[in-house]
């Protein structure tokens, strides 16, 4: 990128310069060398966000609502005098590397608020169903005065603890119909889970999304809180009709009041800066690991001596690490 001073756009997110916010976000997700540099020192400059601000993760199956819901709750958020901002994770494809990135398009009425910004990005492959960079563009929106951040992941997968571990409180949300959900929701996602949500909650689906709510609740019991001081609750929604929609806010909130009464909410943040830590030390890793010239000029053999059989992954992956530490491995 080019013209992109960074104290010229912390000092546009602070006056709220949505337009600025927008280019910083694309600084921090650019991988050239040059604007990480820029990124960083733009990082600095706006510092961490208030301890105020409200990070929301939402996820759930393909096909819940997540999209619809976001939109219908981020709109009662603005009618109630919030700033919200949406960070919208498209799956990408593993083929071409693409993504469709509509999320945006089903969120018309956000799209149209000046109080809501919406930031839909690839999640390039990334585990968790979240972007690269999407702690660094929470830094950004809250430094931007946005005041709930919504983090939407790309579906329920075998890494939501990246989402979980990342924001104040993680809604999963359900679909009616109980009995098939409960099957198809892996443990771990609900230990995860501090509020529930069975969307869809109208029409024909209102008794099933009742009886959804019981089961679910049901479950709970039966599993350990992640914190003492909140015990997960499930709720029935719909972002069509907008029923449950305030509940559901004030549950969100009451989640996170718990947890600062206990002090666990500075606890929780404080060990997500670690864990961020560590996620960059173990990107920053593995670059300079493809970079090494050893391993570079060792990688695309050993991989098709691999595939072909003739050399076992575990000896082809020591004979990388090997090159990387700078000893001499021929075989």
């Amino acid at each position: 990128m080019t013209n992109s001073d960074p104290k010229t756009l912390a000092d546009a997110l602070r006056r709220g310069d949505r337009a600025q916010l927008a280019r910083a976000i694309t600084l921090v997700e650019s991988q050239r060398p040059a604007d990480q540099a820029l990124a960083q020192e733009l990082l600095d400059l706006v510092g961490p966000g208030p301890e105020s601000v409200h990070r929301i993760g939402i996820s759930g199956v393909p096909g819940v609502g997540k999209s619809t819901l976001i939109d219908a709750l981020g709109a009662h958020l603005v009618e109630r005098g919030h700033r919200v901002a949406v960070l919208a994770v498209d799956p990408s494809s593993t083929l071409s590397g693409g993504s469709i990135l509509g999320d945006k398009s089903r969120m018309a009425r956000l799209a149209r608020s000046t109080d809501a910004f919406i930031r839909p990005s690839p999640s390039a492959a990334s585990l968790g169903g979240v972007a690269r960079r999407t702690r660094e563009t929470m830094q950004l929106v809250e430094a931007a005065g946005y005041d709930v951040v919504l983090v939407e992941t790309v579906g329920v997968g075998q890494s939501e603890v990246a989402v979980a571990g990342m924001v104040d409180t993680f809604l999963v949300l359900l679909l009616p119909g109980a009995g098939d959900e409960l099957q198809g929701i892996k443990k771990g996602i609900l230990e995860l889970a501090d509020v529930l949500a069975v969307n869809k909650c109208d029409g024909d689906n209102a008794a099933r999304a009742r009886a959804a709510v019981s089961d679910h609740s049901a479950a709970l019991r039966y599993l350990r809180p992640r914190d003492d001081a909140w015990a997960p609750r499930t709720l029935a929604v719909s972002a069509t009709t907008g029923e449950g929609l305030a509940l559901l806010w004030d549950t969100l909130v009451e989640h996170r009041a718990a947890l600062a009464r206990g002090g666990l909410l500075a606890t929780r943040r404080a060990a997500q800066r670690v864990r961020w830590m560590w996620s960059l030390v173990e990107e920053g890793l593995m670059e300079r690991f493809r970079a090494h010239p050893g391993v570079a000029a060792r990688l695309q053999p050993l991989s098709e001596a691999v595939r072909a059989g003739t050399t076992a992954p575990a000896r082809a992956a020591e004979s990388l690490l090997a090159q990387f530490g700078g000893e001499q491995r021929l075989d």
